[in-house]
């Protein structure tokens, strides 16, 4: 059955939107950062709907940039494009009118022809928004496959493939995910995420770095193009909101990640460089002033939003974005996806390797902020899933360099956050979880870790397993095993696989266990490399502890 769906609705909850940014002011920044960052091209109070409507805006092809979904639920799913037909142009417009508002039509059908829909709307394409749309489909059938595309103009869209969840109480077989993370533009090809175009799963988890902010040179650093050659503008550090923008374009134009994302729905949380690196709260990398920082932070985070298939709750206001949600896959699977960036303390020995210490030991230090740990503790403990899954950022178990008695760890990690880890680890108990997985990127490196009850002693109890997923490309090609790797693996007995070269993790979810199997592709600095699959490992249900097949 077909729904049709106008935009008025959609215009007037991005109006109310645009209001509501226009009345938020940052509370901790100086009054001349609040200016800057409240002039930077955001919305302001019926900005919206001053814009004007121009449906025969485009005379050129839109869809440059494909489209995504994400965030499925049993009943609905978030629809993404954007509108750029030269998205390599700075703003204003990426090729569009400075001012148009274009109306774009979609459409959600039960097959890739399209002949049996089942929703379709229009929504619109706002300036502000720098002509991205977010559809926030609502009304399809649980558990189910589904194709979406969009029109604007003359112009189709590529089709997408998207899924919902299963409905809530049931008890699906099996649930197939992929994790990613870290996709430096610079230091290679996306082939991996063509691979994984390619994989049967039913939704993909970003796990942060979907871009980096540093520069790219004319001819695409590692890619070396011989027959291109980028703006000069990709050529400095992201800084402004127009900086953010075109960096996305510059990714998203990839075909690789936009095979991916057409794949597939998306669950996305961010990491460190969406800003930039290393950056804890609202303190930057060198400890530059917080205002400023603030300002930029409010850049990326909009980027982001922008250009991710989110819903409207997670808009963000000025420097603050919610993105910590919690998503179910029936009874099967509980995902607490998690943001340890945004509400940490600032990394004890300026974020340097060094071993445990009073600073780092400080119980009082969180990764997580206050509240997002009493929402995943609460969500923890009233789960009745069988599979307990914490997408995040950075690697949670102990990771020692070296087996000195002082081996330094990693204060960007959980390791430079005990108190947090300690306290989640905890809480997890006391829930009663049993089958505790986290999935994990940062690192640039596959390991299989399993999360024990006493770091130091390697027979005690195994409580979880963590899954850490190597980069998209970030770190260039890698190595089936990097100089550290002897060290590493001694130091570290939880740890049970480690392998320096890029790819993902891909997971099978049942009743009765989780199968890990770790992909890998040998180079990323010239196109089309084989995948392999490096190793695969298998946790059961109540037993945790990972077991090599």
């Amino acid at each position: 059955m077909t729904h049709p769906q106008g935009h008025g609705r959609h215009d007037r909850i991005l109006r109310a939107a645009a209001a509501l940014l226009d009345r938020r002011r940052f509370l901790t920044v100086t009054g001349a950062a609040a200016t800057l960052a409240f002039s930077t091209n955001l919305p302001v109070a019926g900005a919206a709907q001053a814009a004007e409507a121009v449906p025969g805006a485009l005379t050129e092809y839109p869809f440059t940039l494909g489209v995504a979904s994400g965030d499925p639920t049993p009943s609905g799913v978030v629809l993404w494009t954007r509108l750029a037909p030269r998205p390599y142009e700075p703003a204003p417009g990426n090729g569009l009118p400075e001012a148009a508002r274009v109306p774009v039509q979609w459409e959600i059908a039960r097959d890739d022809r399209f002949r049996r829909v089942v929703l379709r709307g229009i929504a619109t394409a706002h300036p502000e928004f720098n002509h991205t749309v977010h559809v926030d489909a609502q009304g399809l059938a649980p558990d189910r496959v589904y194709y979406y595309r969009f029109r604007a103009g003359p112009w189709i869209s590529p089709p997408g493939r998207t899924r919902t969840a299963p409905a809530p109480g049931s008890l699906p077989y099996e649930m197939r995910l992929a994790a990613v993370s870290c996709q430096a533009y610079h230091d290679g090809y996306f082939t991996a995420l063509g691979h994984l175009a390619d994989e049967d799963v039913d939704a993909v988890f970003h796990l942060g770095d979907y871009l980096y902010e540093y520069a790219v040179g004319a001819t695409g650093g590692a890619r070396a193009y011989t027959d291109r050659t980028l703006p000069p503008w990709f050529a400095k550090e992201t800084v402004t909101l127009e900086d953010y923008r075109l960096r996305y374009a510059l990714y998203k134009s990839d075909p690789d990640l936009q095979a991916a994302h057409a794949a597939f729905p998306w669950f996305v949380t961010w990491d460190d460089h969406e800003t930039e690196n290393n950056y804890a709260g609202g303190s930057d990398e060198s400890g530059g002033p917080g205002d400023e920082f603030l300002v930029r932070r409010a850049a990326a985070y909009r980027a982001y939003w922008e250009n991710q298939p989110l819903r409207l709750p997670q808009l963000p206001q000025g420097p603050d974005m919610t993105l910590y949600r919690r998503f179910h896959y029936g009874r099967l699977a509980q995902f607490d996806i998690l943001d340890t960036r945004q509400y940490r303390t600032d990394q004890a020995y300026r974020g340097r390797w060094h071993p445990p210490g009073p600073e780092s030991q400080d119980p009082a230090r969180t990764i997580t902020g206050a509240t997002q740990e009493r929402w995943l503790l609460d969500g923890l403990r009233n789960s009745h899933a069988t599979w307990n899954v914490i997408p995040q950022q950075v690697v949670m178990s102990r990771r020692r360099s070296g087996t000195a008695a002082a081996s330094p760890l990693s204060m960007d990690a959980w390791d430079g956050y005990p108190g947090s880890r300690d306290r989640v680890l905890a809480g997890a108990g006391a829930a009663g979880v049993e089958n505790l997985l986290v999935l994990t990127g940062d690192v640039h490196v596959h390991y299989a870790m399993d999360i024990k009850a006493d770091w130091d002693d390697p027979t005690s109890r195994t409580i979880g397993t963590e899954l850490v997923t190597s980069s998209v490309t970030s770190g260039r090609d890698g190595s089936p095993r990097p100089s550290d790797w002897s060290a590493v693996m001694t130091a570290n007995p939880h740890l049970r696989f480690y392998d320096g070269r890029r790819g993902y993790v891909t997971v099978r979810l049942d009743a009765e266990e989780a199968r890990a199997d770790f992909k890998t592709v040998d180079s990323v600095t010239t196109p089309g490399a084989a995948l392999t699959t490096a190793a695969s490992f298998v946790t059961e249900a109540g037993d945790p502890g990972l077991r090599e097949t």
